[in-house]
């Protein structure tokens, strides 16, 4: 099969390099960074200079997979992708975009006759080596069309979990599934967190490292995170010395506790972890300045003076 992939940054990139390695399929690839083109086609791709450079190379029905981050970008390569596609041509989008600007993406790229999947990715940097977990969303010919990709991409079949992707509905539905996949890494790993965390402060010198590597020994909260963990005290330090305490959030766990809201769906775990990522970056000060003074009012109690 043919493919063209836009966006070829630490998923992409890879994801280009297992399809090459792993298959016959052949990939156009197109991004901004000519070094990432380069190292494409190193690994086997077609390069491309262009939106326009990659249509040309490809064969009708086309099908162009997106790698690029939510937003703005996705948005404005699917706009452009749109007028250079043809009816029967498809536009996958891998990257996390939230649900509801699939929807009304698959509906404007149907009044052209091309078809729209959404592809929910997880893997991460691990995934050129372990595969991608694949959540999809999109019209039943379209994601047919698509399969040999995501068997490639995916992890290898299991007797007890089956494939590594699976089709969830049309469009939307592979993203949504991702987005709370999302939410709850968030709570999984507040969790972890917060049980280091005390760790770090208890009247015990611990190995922290050696834990999680015990953790994943037969314990019922074992799990790649915690694997994860493991290696990342190994690789940072027992204290984690050159980290700052602030910890990003990409959107997927804002829309699942946003979604969650208007189903009036109880999500505390998710919603408190998503709120510690805020108080990490200083978000939360002006609130206990708050608490302080009100403490100082009413009770004379001691503050501390910046």
């Amino acid at each position: 099969m043919q493919l063209g992939f836009v966006g070829l940054g630490k998923m992409g990139g890879n994801m280009v390099h297992r399809i090459h390695r792993d298959s016959d399929h052949q990939v156009v690839a197109f991004d901004f960074n000519a070094q990432a083109v380069s190292e494409a086609e190193s690994n086997g791709a077609t390069g491309a200079s262009s939106l326009e450079d990659l249509v040309s190379k490809l064969d009708a029905p086309r099908t162009v997979w997106i790698m690029v981050p939510a937003g703005a970008p996705t948005e404005e390569t699917v706009d452009t992708l749109r007028e250079l596609l043809e009816s029967g041509d498809a536009v996958v989008d891998g990257g996390n975009s939230r649900w509801t600007d699939d929807k009304r993406r698959a509906e404007k790229l149907a009044e052209k006759g091309i078809a729209y999947v959404d592809v929910g990715t997880s893997g991460g940097v691990w995934g050129l080596q372990v595969g991608y977990c694949m959540m999809v969303g999109g019209a039943d010919e379209a994601v047919e069309r698509l399969a040999p990709i995501l068997d490639v991409l995916a992890p290898p079949t299991t007797e007890e979990h089956g494939p590594g992707w699976g089709h969830f509905g049309p469009a939307g539905a592979g993203h949504y599934v991702k987005m709370v996949h999302n939410g709850i890494e968030y709570g999984i790993m507040q969790a972890y967190a917060e049980g280091f965390g005390l760790f770090h402060h208890c009247e015990y010198e611990l190995d922290k490292a050696k834990i999680a590597h015990l953790w994943m020994q037969g314990s019922v909260i074992r799990s790649w995170l915690c694997e994860l963990a493991a290696f990342a005290f190994e690789q940072e330090g027992n204290d984690l010395g050159a980290l700052e305490p602030w910890v990003e959030d990409s959107g997927e766990g804002r829309w699942t506790v946003e979604d969650a809201i208007d189903k009036r769906v109880p999500t505390p775990v998710i919603t408190e972890a998503l709120y510690a990522r805020f108080a990490s970056r200083g978000q939360g000060d002006f609130a206990a300045k708050v608490n302080a003074a009100l403490r100082n009012q009413f009770g004379g109690h001691a503050v501390k003076k910046a």
